[in-house]
């Protein structure tokens, strides 16, 4: 809920390029000193697309524990609640960047653009594979536990 509520003040006016340019520019001339104008301009489209890939990777893992805390009671298995959860967060989150978009285009001074629907997608895509990655190894590890506490025991 928290990570929606950043998207929907992210999605006002007050954090459009132009604004948001105003204050990372003077952090980044202390951390790294003068720039240039022209390269700036790169620097921060990077971070605010970066921003994008990452805010809803984060929303979309958000999205994975309330369908997942929804679905635990009538879950099968462990491998069911993945295969049903994670494209329910992801659908919920290729939703929610639908919107943002679309929102953004009612909006003086800002832009709506498909690829951003695009890169939002992707964040979630990849935060969903590395959760993956870190759920298939701590079943490993458990059943490396479990096979070796057998050993142990007989």
């Amino acid at each position: 809920m928290i990570g929606i509520a950043v998207i929907l003040i992210e999605s006002t006016g007050t954090m459009s390029a132009a604004n948001t340019s105003r204050w990372l520019l003077p952090i980044w001339t202390k951390l790294f000193g003068p720039i240039a104008p022209e390269r700036w301009a790169i620097i921060h489209h990077w971070i605010r697309k970066t921003g994008h890939f990452v805010g809803y990777g984060l929303v979309s893992l958000g999205f994975f524990e309330g369908w997942r805390a929804t679905f635990s009671g009538k879950a099968k298995s462990r491998g069911w609640l993945f295969a049903i959860v994670a494209p329910l967060a992801l659908v919920s989150t290729l939703a929610l960047a639908s919107w943002d978009e679309w929102h953004q285009s009612f909006l003086p001074g800002r832009t709506s653009a498909f690829s951003d629907v695009l890169i939002d997608f992707s964040g979630a895509i990849v935060a969903h594979l590395l959760l993956l990655l870190v759920i298939l190894i701590v079943w490993r590890v458990r059943a490396a536990r479990a096979k070796q506490s057998a050993k142990v025991i007989a």
